[in-house]
């Protein structure tokens, strides 16, 4: 189908853009009010299964430390994650109750990304990156790799992910 593309993820930056670009499509539709009461996300599944004290077992766990990442594990934690979501979600929906403090959660900075660039990337995901999602030496190793005579998405992994 014309509508469904992949893209390759080639760092952190580009998961966490992805993961929140996709647990954020219900409430940027305005089908949910926040993250976790939109149906059928990632994020609702993981917020359910941790009130109970459980980890989900069909998808890839968080890091357990800010500060090392486990092995099959993803680069961040939990909390961070849950946190960078809220914060997004607040700025994308405006209208949501609780003024949100225009500090940077911790996984922005430790991914060096402002805000603004985080928030373009989470929502034009797709208009942003064609083929492959990452810094810029990031894609060209990548179209190095397959054989490609052209960086593509160079410009926005200038702009959006230094």
């Amino acid at each position: 189908e014309g509508r469904f593309k992949s893209q390759a993820l080639l760092d952190e930056s580009a998961l966490a853009a992805c993961m929140a670009y996709v647990d954020l499509n219900p409430v940027r539709a305005k089908i949910a009010m926040t993250p976790e009461t939109s149906d059928h996300t990632s994020i609702q599944y993981r917020i359910n299964a941790a009130r109970v004290g459980k980890t989900p077992k069909r998808l890839m766990p968080f890091s357990q430390s800010s500060k090392q990442s486990m092995p099959q594990s993803l680069p961040f934690t939990l909390t961070d994650y849950l946190q960078l979501v809220d914060t997004t979600s607040r700025y994308i929906h405006p209208t949501k109750r609780g003024k949100v403090e225009h500090t940077l959660p911790t996984i922005l900075e430790r991914l060096n990304i402002e805000r603004e660039q985080w928030l373009t990337l989470t929502t034009q995901f797709e208009a942003c990156f064609k083929h492959a999602v990452g810094k810029e030496v990031l894609l060209e190793q990548y179209a190095h790799n397959q054989h490609q005579q052209r960086v593509q998405g160079r410009q926005s992994a200038r702009r959006l992910l230094g």
